[in-house]
């Protein structure tokens, strides 16, 4: 077995915590990941980072909502998994 990764990378407009979160855990599992542990931390006066432990690596929120922006970022290293959640993004 030939050892590979998949990342993908995105800037989006949304910076709710609550709304990531569910938004997003929601997608990790209809994309078929295994989600082992996640780990938050809100800041202050404001920012939220977020990163799910995957069977499969790893995904990773950052907010910065001062620019009303949050920084996404997926590692896979299953492309069948990886590409379902591409593709509902």
């Amino acid at each position: 077995m030939k050892a590979q990764m998949y990342n993908y990378s995105s800037w989006i407009n949304e910076t709710d915590p609550i709304i990531l979160k569910t938004k997003f855990e929601n997608q990790l599992i209809k994309s078929g990941f295994g989600i082992i542990s996640t780990q938050e931390n809100f800041f202050t006066p404001f920012g939220y980072t977020a990163i799910f432990l995957l069977s499969e690596s790893h995904f990773a929120i950052h907010t910065f909502p001062e620019e009303n922006q949050t920084y996404i970022e997926l590692s896979s290293c299953v492309k069948s998994q990886f590409d379902k959640f591409i593709k509902e993004i």
